[in-house]
């Protein structure tokens, strides 16, 4: 998968000319890291199916790309999942894996033609797990392992796609030892980092350490932005969903992808993970709704413009989000959107791709009103927008299906006309 860092990113920042260009051709990879092994058994201590860490066709894709019919379960909408600032002194590294550990499962959902190993966090002792969406996207059943070997079949509570996290429910007898969460807004770069989780989906409970390389790491996967923590812990397939924690034994983050490579060099050191307080209010609303409800919608078909697309239309912006299609009825029509405008701004944020669109939009919700800035036939204009909900959707082969009808057959002539296929045109 490509991931595109805003700003060009490390030592690519700044300059132009064939560099830029050289630049623009470096495309770092990154892997989620969760992986798919055989089929496996069943039992209270069964063993974990085989996996090839070392074979990229492993590498378990993400949002939605296969719809999951994991058993659902409605979750307790009175559980919450409480942060807190440190109440310890720190712990040696020893003293915060014997206390972590405990909380951490492995993850298998079972696939049609076979397994994704995943790693969950235990959030509360009555069985309640948090991992990422990714590691059970496709999933037909569940199960989770502890570190004793104990294993437990689990429902889905519900997930989000777009955030990449889950809620798993498991009906244990006794107690589970639940996790404690920290505050991620206390995280600063240099802080020491610990990740345990389930590398390559075979050497399972192992803790890597490191430290903090950048808090608010934004980060683009496959068109969906993400807030991140990166660390430069070892993360490996199979760590998906685990915890990172803080020298306190408090889970600040949860675990979600790496780069693997970048400009057909090997990478290392790169690891991603999920701010526990971005994860707070998610998996509140996937407790109370099973899915993330209230999400900002604008009712649009867009893409990113280009300097291609400016110069082929005669359009005297090269940066933006140009609008091929307008929802009838929908918040962009009322707002007075159409085909063609550039969106440049969304109140005093600068709006260049449709990522910036994506992650701008994240900071609201819906029934929220913003000022959009429009470049449309040679001037400069500004609309008011109130946001609709997005639609929902819950994961079945149904709502893949539409989706995609929505996407490819109702706007594909625009699509092609403005972007030609693969070049991507999205709903927002």
């Amino acid at each position: 998968m490509a991931v595109d860092l805003p700003g060009g990113g490390g030592s690519d920042r700044g300059g132009g000319g064939a560099d830029g260009d050289l630049r623009r051709a470096r495309r770092p990879a990154v892997v989620l890291a969760a992986i798919l092994g055989g089929n496996s058994g069943s039992g209270q201590h069964r063993p974990l199916p085989d996996g090839d860490g070392d074979n990229p066709s492993s590498i378990v894709d993400i949002f939605g790309s296969k719809a999951t019919s994991i058993p659902r379960i409605q979750g307790d909408p009175g559980v919450r999942l409480a942060c807190r600032d440190p109440q310890s002194q720190p712990l040696t590294a020893q003293e915060v894996y014997a206390k972590v550990n405990p909380s951490v499962v492995t993850v298998v959902s079972e696939q049609a033609d076979g397994a994704s190993i995943g790693t969950g966090v235990i959030m509360t002792s009555d069985g309640y797990i948090i991992t990422n969406a990714h590691v059970i996207s496709g999933g037909k059943s569940c199960w989770v392992a502890l570190d004793t070997g104990v294993t437990y079949e689990v429902n889905l509570v519900g997930f989000d796609e777009e955030e990449d996290l889950a809620v798993l429910k498991a009906d244990p007898q006794n107690p589970l030892p639940a996790a404690e969460f920290g505050n991620s807004d206390l995280v600063q770069v240099g802080d020491t980092a610990y990740a345990i989780g389930n590398p390559l989906g075979e050497l399972t409970f192992s803790m890597s350490q490191g430290i903090v390389s950048c808090c608010d790491r934004a980060i683009n996967v496959d068109g969906t932005p993400f807030n991140m923590i990166q660390v430069d812990a070892s993360i490996n397939p199979g760590n998906s969903g685990g915890p990172l924690m803080n020298l306190y034994g408090e889970v600040v983050g949860i675990v979600s992808a790496k780069y693997s490579s970048y400009s057909n060099t090997t990478v290392e050191g790169i690891g991603f993970a999920i701010p526990i307080s971005d994860v707070q209010t998610i998996i509140t609303d996937i407790m109370e709704n099973g899915q993330v409800t209230d999400k900002a919608y604008m009712a649009i078909k867009a893409g990113s413009m280009t300097e291609q697309m400016a110069a082929q239309y005669n359009i005297d912006v090269t940066k933006g989000v140009f609008v091929y299609a307008v929802e009838k009825g929908g918040a962009g029509e009322k707002a007075g959107l159409q085909l063609g405008d550039v969106i440049t701004k969304l109140n005093d944020t600068e709006i260049t791709s449709m990522s910036d669109l994506s992650m701008a939009k994240k900071g609201f919700k819906a029934g929220d009103t913003v000022t959009l800035t429009v470049w449309r036939g040679g001037q400069e204009i500004t609309l008011s927008l109130t946001f609709d909900q997005q639609p929902q959707t819950t994961g079945t082969e149904d709502d893949s299906s539409n989706q995609n009808q929505g996407q490819q057959d109702s706007y594909g002539d625009l699509y092609d006309y403005f972007f030609g296929r693969g070049n991507g045109g999205r709903g927002n």
